[in-house]
């Protein structure tokens, strides 16, 4: 199968499908009792050029056969059910305004192999910033402290008389950490676990067990150690250090009343 080139936003150019700039996150995502909003207020987004590890390019798609479906219909589609697609132990906690242009969401991550504190409560929180949406496709890019540093674009287009469905993603792992989790095994395994889980969620929409396909190509093998201050952020790290706290809350909150 031959390579496919990095995908970016590549529909209409109307100012409206974008985002505006902004020098730090503010989400307004509704996170119920028992969710965790931390890492997204206050942080700035983070390319595959402000990573720290490898970059690599990674393409998952699958073909919707059968299903009389256009490309617009299904991102309609995957953007009303985004949070059920994904594989249970992980939850995705929209903005107000949905997913559209300069929003931002709040995600609360499983740890590898869907792995969860006690109660099945997500391991890692952070969140990504809606950088493009428009009927046929949309893109989200992470912040400071998330796992991959990058964007990853949501599509749906026509190959052949048939609509394809796809997430296709361009990161690097944000700092050492999570490059060594990757260098692993680890880390490669919990994302292409994560997003052919979701795809064949979104093929199950329509009512069809879809095969998914995936490509993956070292786009530069390099680690940029001018970013290891990334660390300081982690997410994981941070995420970790709260729920250890939790005790302590409980306390504070009893001696409040």
């Amino acid at each position: 199968m031959s390579e496919t080139p990095v995908q970016q936003p590549t529909g209409s150019h109307d100012a409206g499908h974008w985002a505006q700039p902004v020098a730090q996150l503010k989400t307004t995502a509704n996170v119920p009792a028992g969710g965790m909003n931390l890492n997204v207020d206050g942080r700035q987004v983070s390319g595959a050029l402000q990573g720290f590890g490898q970059m690599w390019q990674k393409t998952y798609r699958v073909r919707l056969s059968g299903a009389r479906v256009t490309p617009a219909e299904v991102i309609r589609a995957w953007k009303e059910n985004f949070a059920t697609f994904w594989p249970r132990g992980n939850r995705f906690y929209p903005p107000l305004g949905g997913i559209t242009p300069g929003e931002v969401a709040v995600l609360n991550l499983a740890g590898p192999g869907n792995l969860t504190a006690p109660g099945n409560t997500p391991l890692v929180s952070t969140g990504v910033m809606v950088i493009y949406a428009d009927d046929e496709q949309f893109t989200f890019m992470t912040p400071q402290g998330h796992i991959i540093a990058g964007w990853i674009t949501f599509s749906a287009y026509e190959q052949d008389g048939c609509t394809v469905a796809q997430a296709q993603a361009l990161v690097r792992p944000s700092d050492p950490i999570y490059e060594l989790t990757f260098r692993l095994g680890v880390g490669h395994k919990t994302e292409d676990d994560f997003w052919k889980h979701t795809l064949k969620g979104v093929a199950a929409h329509f009512g069809l067990d879809g095969q998914v396909q995936q490509q993956t190509t070292l786009v530069d093998p390099r680690v940029q150690w001018s970013q290891v201050k990334n660390i300081w952020h982690n997410a994981a790290i941070r995420s970790g250090l709260y729920l250890m706290a939790t005790p302590l809350r409980w306390v504070r909150d009893l001696l409040k009343r």
